[in-house]
C-alpha cells in the first residue's frame, strides 16, 4: 500500500491522505483524516464512515429516505472540496457517505 495523494485543508482544520494499491478510479482506497488539534481518538470516535460513489447524490438521498433511512447530511457540496456528498446512518448507527462520482474524479486531477 502506498500514499496516493495528500491534501491539506487549513480552513476546515483537517488533512486527508489517500492510501491504496492502485489508482483511485480503478481500485479501492483508504482515506485517512487528520483533524487539527485532536491528540487522541477512542474506539467510539476513531471510525468515521464508509464512502460509496454514486452518479447522483440527490437521487441517492431520496432513495435512502424512501426506504426509511435517516439522512444525516443533506446532499450538496462539501466545504473546502466542492465535492457533492450526502450521508446517512444505518439501523445500527454506522455512517455511510455517498460521493458524487464526477466530482470525485475531478478531485483526482
Amino acid at each position: 500500500m502506498e500514499l496516493l495523494r495528500k491534501k491539506d485543508n487549513p480552513e476546515n482544520k483537517y488533512t486527508i491522505a489517500m492510501m491504496g494499491y492502485g489508482p483511485e478510479d480503478k481500485s479501492t482506497v483508504l482515506e485517512l483524516t487528520y483533524n487539527y488539534g485532536v491528540k487522541k481518538y477512542s474506539k467510539g470516535n476513531a471510525y468515521a464512515q464508509i464512502a460509496i460513489g454514486t452518479d447522483d447524490v440527490y437521487k441517492t438521498a431520496e432513495a435512502v429516505k424512501m426506504y426509511g433511512g435517516q439522512i444525516t447530511r443533506e446532499p450538496g457540496p462539501l466545504p473546502g472540496l466542492n465535492t457533492k456528498i450526502t450521508a446517512c446512518v444505518d439501523p445500527d448507527g454506522w455512517k455511510t457517505v455517498f460521493v458524487d462520482n464526477i466530482d470525485f474524479t475531478k478531485e483526482l486531477e
